[in-house]
């Protein structure tokens, strides 16, 4: 297992610990769990930086690492929902994109080869986008501002969703078309 590995599997440790802290009775306890969030942000950038950098890319970390920033934020939504900081429309368009990419995903996996779509600058737009809008609900830096940034956040998923969808089709178009080539006339 190499480093950027590593950095995704402590992405995957962080999120039950986000969950207690972010529900914990100490004081400032969604600032620190907030932290915990950007502490992962900050793991999803170096994995990537290195992984890309120095040549470490892996079919595991091509897999687990979209799983993992998937995992997060969909934890970071719900808790945030469930206290009232988000409106549920946020996490019901969320969830219902990522579990649509989760299942997509697995679908092209097992049935196309062993198919991966690795994530694209949209996701990582979005992604990005995300942590921007959750610091700001979590500092409570302005009302309007936070909703406005949730929103252009909600917006550029929906536009990664499409750009996964059109990868999706041209994969399952490639598989098609291998296909039709293989098929020998008698």
């Amino acid at each position: 297992m190499n480093i950027p590995n590593i950095l995704t599997t402590i992405r995957f440790f962080l999120i039950p610990i986000f969950v207690v802290v972010f529900y914990s009775p100490l004081n400032d306890n969604v600032l620190y769990a907030t932290l915990i969030f950007a502490l992962a942000g900050l793991t999803d950038f170096l994995d990537g930086y290195l992984a890309r950098k120095y040549n470490m890319v892996t079919k595991w970390g091509i897999a687990m690492d979209p799983l993992a920033d998937k995992l997060m934020l969909l934890t970071v939504l719900i808790c945030f929902t469930s206290r009232g900081y988000l409106p549920i429309w946020v996490i019901i368009v969320v969830g219902v994109k990522e579990l649509l990419m989760i299942f997509g995903a697995l679908f092209l996996y097992y049935s196309e080869d062993k198919k991966l779509i690795p994530a694209n600058k949209f996701g990582k737009i979005a992604t990005i986008s995300f942590y921007i809008a959750i610091l700001s609900v979590a500092f409570k830096i302005s009302e309007t501002i936070s909703f406005l940034l949730v929103l252009a956040a909600v917006i550029l998923t929906l536009i990664a969703f499409v750009n996964y969808l059109l990868g999706f089709t041209k994969v399952k178009g490639e598989r098609k078309n291998n296909q039709k080539s293989n098929i020998k006339v008698s």
